[in-house]
């Protein structure tokens, strides 16, 4: 219930400060530099600017490749 003198208004609030971040798996923004590593047996190959690791399967077991940052995180 409003009060005399309050109106309601919609829409100009900041909101609560979240979802400002890189997204649910806050991958990207290591730079063009660095190695996609095989989580399964760990063979690196030299990143190549504008390929997501993700994309590229390992030439010795046929694995998913990862961003060796994104790896060394979760250790």
């Amino acid at each position: 219930m409003e009060k005399e003198g309050q109106e309601k208004h919609l829409g100009e609030g900041h909101g609560l400060g979240r979802g400002g971040g890189q997204g649910k798996n806050k991958g990207g923004a290591f730079g063009p530099s660095g190695f996609c590593v095989c989580a399964k047996c760990g063979h690196k190959v030299r990143h190549q600017q504008g390929i997501k690791c993700t994309t590229i399967k390992c030439p010795k077991c046929g694995h998913t490749m990862v961003r060796e940052e994104l790896l060394n995180q979760k250790r």
